[in-house]
């Protein structure tokens, strides 16, 4: 192994101590879910948890059993919703990325120019008129009315065009030689050199469609088709106090979380590559 230098080891020291602090947060939460009630508000706060129990994710699922919907339908709603988001969310930014940057069309500028334009929009301004498109679709309280309006992703469409900007035109020229077709060049030739950004924005679509409360909220007037994350906000919502609760609360932070992390750390290198590298080498 090729000895460090001084400059070396002072930077990995700090380096090392940056990742430290940057687990700190997941050390809390993993803790903070384990915590009895006495220890969630004890002063001053203890970070490692001196008596773990389960008792907190037992009120979680109690919680909704004197209801006639129980937290595994929320669950359940959110993982097929998620699921079903993240795959359309890629899907439609691959398609759209492919089209503005292979295809040359007139007013591809105009149209890729309006997509990055819908990125200054905040997410408030946009209630109305998807509430107007989904009651109009007539799909209120139907899966369909979670999915559809986070199918388009700018940043999506904007990470994948860079990408495919970088796949060489002489490959898709000695394709259509070959007779491929369209769809058969996106698939077999785009889809597997771009890879790393596809991770990259499986990742973003994922954090977006498993934290939506929006489509809970707005499209789902049926309690059982709403989401995990509407109902973890309703866990201390307008209660008359701030102690009722919170291990439930603590409990479903951690289920909230804990996908999140293992979704990033599957993808990790992928996501490693889409920041190091910019094209196709």
């Amino acid at each position: 192994m090729k000895r460090l230098d001084a400059t070396q080891v002072i930077i990995l020291f700090f380096l090392t101590l940056l990742a430290f602090f940057m687990l700190l947060p997941i050390v809390y939460i993993l803790n903070h879910a384990f915590k009895p009630l006495h220890e969630l508000f004890l002063f001053p706060p203890t970070f490692i948890v001196q008596d773990p129990t389960f008792q907190n994710f037992v009120e979680l699922m109690s919680m909704t059993q004197s209801t006639f919907v129980p937290v595994s339908r929320y669950i359940f709603n959110s993982v097929i919703v998620t699921v079903a988001a993240t795959a359309a969310m890629v899907f439609t930014s691959s398609l759209c990325a492919y089209a503005l940057s292979k295809h040359k069309f007139p007013g591809v500028n105009l149209v890729f120019s309006l997509i990055m334009l819908s990125l200054l929009f905040v997410p408030t301004v946009l209630q109305i008129p998807r509430y107007v498109v989904v009651q109009n679709l007539g799909i209120m309280n139907s899966y369909w009315g979670h999915v559809l309006p986070m199918v388009a992703m700018p940043v999506g469409v904007f990470l994948m065009k860079q990408f495919m900007d970088q796949v060489p035109n002489e490959i898709m020229e000695a394709a259509k030689i070959d007779g491929a077709s369209e769809f058969r060049m996106f698939l077999q030739i785009v889809i597997p050199i771009v890879t790393p950004a596809i991770a990259t924005i499986a990742i973003i679509s994922f954090q977006s469609a498993w934290g939506n409360v929006e489509t809970s909220q707005l499209f789902m007037q049926d309690e059982s088709m709403k989401t995990l994350p509407y109902y973890m906000q309703s866990l201390t919502a307008n209660l008359a106090n701030t102690v009722a609760r919170q291990g439930a609360a603590a409990a479903g932070a951690l289920i909230m979380f804990l996908p999140q992390l293992i979704i990033f750390l599957f993808f990790q290198k992928k996501v490693i590559a889409t920041m190091a590298h910019s094209g196709i080498k």
